[in-house]
């Protein structure tokens, strides 16, 4: 493939996402500045890769893949001694509780606070499957983790949102304050 031709289809192919990314890696890092690193790395890692891209496949769960294989080579970076929590992914999975719906009444920043307290490990697997609705069988192969880790780690993000969220929906008459006591304490 020639030069022009492959500059062509990278941004016929791949640059129509770099918003959608952008979002993505901001609600990440929760940081604006990190996040245009962390999607500039990601669009150069692609670009030098672009020769083993399949023209006609998912261009956008590829540009996914490396965004987070970027994001966790960060992560780790920074976080060295940090340990990943063990999870016992069926026995969540299997007893999980199917979240409640709040009111549209809660703000974005809201929303987005309460993603701010998620652990990273979670919120990817939320952020992937409720905000960018990518299957779980795509986001296991996007964090190249088995799919009950998605399943578990999506049950878990939830549950941490809505624990957080709790307070919120007591101020707007969604729930009573004893059941956001019962929700902080599950």
């Amino acid at each position: 493939m020639g030069s022009d031709i492959t500059r062509e289809l990278f941004e016929e192919e791949a640059v129509g996402h770099l918003n959608e990314l952008f979002r993505t890696a901001n609600r990440l890092t929760m940081d604006a500045s990190e996040a245009e690193d962390l999607v500039q790395e990601t669009y150069m890692q692609a670009w030098k890769s672009f020769d083993k891209y399949e023209p006609g496949t998912n261009c956008r769960a590829w540009l996914y893949k490396i965004l987070f294989n970027k994001f966790d080579h960060h992560r780790r970076k920074k976080y060295t001694k940090a340990k990943y929590l063990t999870e016992a992914d069926e026995f969540v999975f299997e007893n999980a509780a199917k979240a409640e719906s709040v009111s549209e009444r809660i703000t974005d920043r809201q929303i987005l606070a309460a993603l701010g307290r998620v652990p990273e490990h979670y919120r990817s697997v939320l952020i992937l499957c409720d905000v960018q609705e990518f299957e779980y069988k795509e986001i296991a192969e996007i964090l190249d983790i088995p799919i009950g880790t998605v399943m578990s780690r999506l049950s878990r993000a939830r549950g941490m949102m809505k624990k957080s969220l709790a307070k919120v929906a007591v101020e707007y008459g969604v729930i009573k304050a004893e059941q956001a006591v019962m929700l902080a304490a599950a």
